[in-house]
């Protein structure tokens, strides 16, 4: 009974842990929808500078100028609200860490949400305004660039997931480096098989475009780079025994 009774409450913890979550983005949205419009018109700049003079976005579905709108609120509510959600998630698992694991779960935690946020930034203030420069430039002769709003957003925000997931790279190689998985030196030495699989990956989770692409690859290598740099604090020390089957391995 009594573990049944403590499977019941962490469930309810769970539950209520969730609710919370889903409360803060609640809360965000209902604060940013009276400047749904206003919102997207910023998303929005980076494409309409680099449009030719006299064009302008169109809406091909009935919905989309305010759907469109809608969406980019409700996803830009649960980014905001990311903090509050890893709070939460923090809260629910902290309770069975070990003391050493919560000094080094928390700044984790941090560092991962900043950096999520560094590469939506990075996308939007350099990767954007590049992107559709280009896309413009190479357009044929005599056709008139007129972007659907939300085929705009879908894309931008692919754009943000793909460049905020890529710079996560760091807490995920400081994770494997200190649960033992990795170390620095075999990442070093794996460093050619990086560099090919950033740009395989770039090209995998940008659009069909290079520039795109290596503004991806590029900072993906650089924080691969700053990761096994950082990692090498957090290196899960082997014992004798360890050492010997790895040398054994490599022979």
């Amino acid at each position: 009974m009594s573990e049944q009774s403590t499977f019941i409450s962490h469930l309810i913890e769970l539950r209520t842990r969730i609710l919370r979550a889903l409360l803060a983005v609640l809360v965000v949205f209902v604060c940013l929808f009276y400047f749904a419009q206003d919102l997207y018109t910023y998303l929005a700049q980076p494409l309409l500078a680099s449009m030719p003079e006299g064009s302008n976005m169109i809406a091909t579905d009935v919905a989309s100028p305010f759907l469109a709108p809608f969406k980019l609120t409700l996803v830009l509510s649960f980014f905001i609200a990311i903090p509050v959600v890893l709070y939460q998630v923090w809260g629910f698992v902290a309770p069975g860490l070990y003391r050493n694991e919560k000094k080094m779960v928390a700044p984790l935690l941090i560092s991962s949400t900043l950096l999520f946020y560094s590469g939506m930034a990075f996308a939007y203030f350099v990767v954007f305004p590049l992107a559709f420069m280009f896309f413009n430039s190479v357009a044929p002769e005599g056709v008139l660039i007129s972007t659907d709003i939300s085929s705009y957003l879908n894309f931008v925000l692919k754009l943000f997931f793909a460049f905020g997931v890529a710079f996560e790279i760091p807490v995920a190689i400081i994770l494997m480096c200190w649960t033992g998985v990795t170390t620095p030196d075999n990442l070093r030495k794996k460093r050619p098989y990086v560099i090919v699989g950033v740009f395989v990956v770039g090209m995998l989770l940008t659009p069909p475009d290079i520039i795109s692409q290596t503004l991806l690859a590029l900072p993906m290598w650089l924080l691969f780079e700053i990761g096994v740099i950082v990692g090498s604090f957090y290196t899960k020390k082997q014992t004798p025994e360890e050492q010997e089957q790895e040398a054994e391995s490599e022979q």
